[in-house]
């Protein structure tokens, strides 16, 4: 039996994932911070409920106390910033963005890399965003999944980062499978449900990258279409 943590799974392409998992026979294990949210939606799938809050040291450290397991980690929570004129950005709206979208998976990695390393087929799917690939920010005709000029930097920057650490951890611990995705613009209530696609197809590259063999990728910027430009 395959177990998975997913952060932020209460709604959206976590939830969705989630779903899919399940289905396919996997032990889930939603991380939400919110109680409430998160048992109604492990209640909803089948799936466990783990009390979770990835800018909390303490609580990071308590989740993975109540594992034994853990074959799959999807560091999907994440939040999209102020989106406001360059000139009006502070240090404080970056540290926010950037505490949840790549201190976090820091911190999730960091305290349940043990449980993977135990793992026969341990795989760490980030989830990113094409807003995230400096290639398409900086070439207009290059391939991406979402427009490139939104004005989200605090977003767009943490991507990029949550895009390298990837590829470190990766070269560090060839014995996993890490790789990060680009889902698409899909259409969640992250983004105010403006996305062009669903979030079942939104999923789907999460889902393939979550079940990968132990020759899968690693290292790798994918999205449906393919490898993402870095």
């Amino acid at each position: 039996m395959t177990t998975t943590l997913i952060t932020g799974a209460n709604r959206g392409l976590g939830f969705e994932t989630a779903r899919r998992l399940i289905e396919a026979g996997h032990t889930v294990y939603i991380g939400a911070r919110d109680p409430q949210r998160g048992k109604q939606a492990a209640a909803d799938l089948g799936a466990h409920y783990l009390p979770l809050d990835v800018t909390s040291d303490e609580s990071v450290d308590a989740a993975a106390e109540q594992l034994d397991t853990l074959d799959v980690l999807i560091n999907n929570a994440g939040i999209p910033g102020p989106r406001k004129d360059a000139r009006d950005f502070t240090a404080e709206d970056f540290h926010q963005v950037f505490d949840l979208n790549v201190y976090g998976p820091v911190r999730m990695i960091r305290r349940f890399l043990p449980l993977l390393e135990r793992s026969a087929n341990p795989v760490i799917v980030n989830v990113s965003s094409g807003l995230g690939s400096i290639a398409a920010a900086v070439n207009p005709d290059a391939v991406a999944t979402v427009p490139v000029w939104v004005p989200t930097p605090a977003y767009g920057a943490s991507k990029a980062a949550l895009n390298m650490l990837t590829v470190q951890y990766a070269r560090q611990l060839p014995n996993l499978r890490i790789n990060v995705v680009d889902p698409g613009y899909t259409a969640t209530d992250f983004n105010g449900r403006s996305g062009y696609q669903t979030i079942e197809e939104g999923a789907d590259i999460i889902v393939r990258l979550a079940t990968i063999a132990t020759d899968g990728p690693t290292a790798e910027y994918l999205s449906l279409h393919g490898t993402v430009p870095w």
